[in-house]
C-alpha cells in the first residue's frame, strides 16, 4: 500500500471526530433549530444505546456470579474421552519494565496459589535490560519461585533492536521466543501450550488456569480463538482515591459489556491464546503500542477472518492507577486512558491488511473495519456533545430559538438523559458493591459510605476523561506524531 493511502487511514478517526465537533458548533451558530433536533436524536439515541449497555453489563455480571464458585478442575476431570485436558501446559508471561519484586511477587504468588497442578506451568518473566535493577530484581524473584512450576525463566530484552520500539509487545515477543527455545527443549509440542501474556501486576483467580483450560478442551477449533477473562482493578482499591476508583470501575464494566458483545470483542490487557497460534503469526508487534488488541487483528488476517475471542466469566486483578495527590492521579489516569485510545492505530493496520486479503468476504471486511471506527470516534465525541455542545443552541439561538417549542423541550430532553444517567448509575453502585474484594481489616468500615457516595463525582469523571483521552489519540494519530509507549506507575501496596 502507498504511503499516501496510510497517511489518509492514519487522518480518518481524527477528522472525522473533530469534523463532528466543528459541524455542530457551526450548526448551532447558523442553524439552531437543525442543531437542537440533531442533538434530540442524540440524546434520544444515547438514551436506547446506555438501556442497552446496561442490560449486557447485568447479563455479564449474571454469567460471571454465576460462573463464581465453579470447580472448574473438577469440571476438567469430567470431559467426555479424547479430551485430554492433563496435557495441556500453560505459559505465563510477565514482560516488566521498572515493576520490582513487591509488585510482581504478589503476581507469582498468585500463580503458586493456582489450583491448576505447578508441574504443568511454565512462567517467564522478562525484563528490560536497560533498566540497572534488572539483574537484583531477577534474583530476589528466583530465589523466591524458581523450583515452584515446571519451569521458570529470567528473560532479558536487549534494548535498541532492529525494527523494534520500546513497547511492551516487544519484550513480549522475546519473552515468547525464549519460551519456545525451553518448550523444544523440553519435548513439549507447542500445540499443548497456553500462552498467557499478563501485565507486571495481573494477579489471577485460583481457578483461572482450571477455567481457561475447561474452554480451550471444549471450545471448537481452540487454536483459532483468543481466550480473555474479565479485568478488575481490586489489587489496591481499597487504598485509591475516590476519582481513581470510579474510573477503574468503570473500565471494567466496560469489558464486561464487551464480553456480550462477541462480534466487535477483541483481546485487551492480560488474554490468553494457543501457543501454536502466537508462533504461527509472528508473535506480539514490536513496533506498535496497541499490542494487546493488535494480537487479535493480526490472528483475524492471518487466518482469514476464522478468528475469534471467547469471554471467560472469571477475574484477573490488577492496580489501581493512582498517586499521592488528586491531580497527578488525574494525570495518571488520563495518560492510562490516552494509551488505551492509541488502540485507534489498530484502524489503519486492519484496513490496509484487509485491502490486502482477498479471502475475507468483502462485507465482513466493511462491518470489522466500521464497527472499529465507530466505536474510536463514539468514543471521542459523545462526552463533548452532551456536556458542551448540547446547551449550544440555547446560547447561540437568540431569543427567538428560546421563544420557540424546540427551544423550551431541549434542556429538558438533555435532562432527561441526565436524570436516566443518574439511575444507571445507581445500578452501577450495586454492581460495583458486588465485585469488590472483602474490606481488608487495616481499612474503616466508613470507606464502605464513601465508596457509594463517589459515584457523584461520575459527571466530572465523563468531562475529564470521556472523550478528551480518545480525541487526544486521534489527533496525535492524525497529525503524525506517535504515541510511545507509556507504562503505568503501580503503586507498591496491594491487597490480593
Amino acid at each position: 500500500m502507498s504511503p499516501k493511502i496510510k497517511r489518509a487511514l492514519e487522518i480518518i478517526p481524527g477528522a472525522a471526530s473533530w469534523g463532528t465537533i466543528f459541524f455542530l458548533i457551526a450548526l448551532a451558530a447558523v442553524k439552531p433549530v437543525a442543531c437542537a433536533i440533531l442533538i434530540i436524536v442524540f440524546d434520544f439515541y444515547w438514551i436506547i444505546r446506555t438501556l442497552y449497555l446496561s442490560t449486557l453489563l447485568f447479563l455479564a455480571y449474571h454469567k460471571l456470579f454465576a460462573f463464581k464458585n465453579k470447580d472448574w478442575l473438577s469440571a476438567c476431570s469430567k470431559l467426555k474421552p479424547g479430551k485430554d485436558w492433563e496435557k495441556i501446559y500453560h505459559l505465563v508471561l510477565f514482560p516488566v519494565y521498572k515493576e520490582g519484586p513487591q509488585i510482581l511477587g504478589a503476581s507469582l504468588e498468585c500463580l503458586r496459589q493456582s489450583r491448576y497442578p505447578k508441574e504443568k506451568m511454565i512462567v517467564v518473566v522478562s525484563f528490560e535490560e536497560r533498566n540497572p535493577s534488572s539483574n537484583q530484581n531477577a534474583a530476589e524473584l528466583e530465589r523466591r519461585f524458581k523450583d515452584k512450576f515446571f519451569g521458570y525463566i529470567s528473560a532479558f530484552h536487549p534494548d535498541g533492536r532492529a525494527g523494534e520500539q520500546r513497547t511492551k509487545g516487544a519484550n513480549a515477543t522475546w519473552a515468547a521466543k525464549t519460551a519456545k527455545q525451553f518448550l523444544e527443549k523440553s519435548g513439549i509440542a507447542l500445540s499443548d501450550v497456553i500462552v498467557s501474556c499478563f501485565d507486571a501486576d495481573t494477579c489471577v483467580d485460583q481457578d483461572y488456569f482450571s477455567c481457561l483450560t475447561y474452554h480451550f478442551m471444549t471450545s471448537p477449533n481452540p487454536h483459532r480463538a483468543s481466550y480473555q477473562p474479565i479485568p478488575v482493578y481490586n489489587n489496591n482499591i481499597w487504598q485509591a482515591p475516590s476519582f481513581a476508583r470510579v474510573v477503574e470501575i468503570s473500565g471494567s464494566f466496560c469489558q464486561m459489556i464487551e464480553s456480550m458483545r462477541l462480534e466487535k470483542f477483541v483481546t485487551f490487557s492480560s488474554h490468553s491464546m494457543s501457543f501454536k497460534s502466537l508462533v504461527e503469526i509472528g508473535y506480539w508487534p514490536v513496533d506498535m503500542v496497541s499490542d494487546d488488541s493488535l494480537i487479535y487483528w493480526k490472528a483475524y488476517i492471518f487466518y482469514k477472518g476464522d478468528y475469534r475471542v471467547v469471554p471467560l466469566y472469571i477475574t484477573v486483578s490488577m492496580d489501581v492507577a493512582y498517586s499521592n495527590n488528586l491531580l497527578k492521579t488525574v494525570v495518571l489516569q488520563y495518560k492510562q486512558k490516552r494509551r488505551w485510545a492509541w488502540g485507534v492505530e489498530n484502524f489503519p493496520y486492519v484496513v490496509e491488511k484487509f485491502i490486502e486479503e482477498r479471502d475475507i468476504a468483502v462485507l465482513k471486511k466493511i462491518r470489522r473495519a466500521f464497527h472499529l471506527l465507530e466505536s474510536h470516534i463514539t468514543w471521542a465525541v459523545w462526552a463533548i456533545i452532551v456536556v458542551l455542545i448540547g446547551p449550544l443552541p440555547l446560547l447561540l439561538g437568540g431569543k427567538i430559538f428560546n421563544q420557540m417549542a424546540i427551544g423550551y423541550n431541549l434542556p429538558r430532553i438533555t435532562g432527561m438523559l441526565f436524570n436516566f444517567t443518574l439511575i444507571t448509575s445507581l445500578a452501577l453502585v450495586i454492581l460495583s458493591r458486588a465485585i469488590l474484594p472483602p474490606r481488608p481489616k487495616e481499612v474503616s468500615w466508613t470507606k464502605n459510605i464513601v465508596m457509594i457516595l463517589e459515584w457523584i463525582i461520575v459527571p466530572v469523571v465523563i468531562v475529564i476523561l470521556g472523550s478528551t483521552p480518545a480525541l487526544d489519540a486521534q489527533t496525535r494519530l492524525m497529525l503524525n506524531k506517535p504515541m510511545g509507549f507509556n507504562p503505568t506507575e503501580k503503586n507498591e501496596k496491594k491487597v490480593v
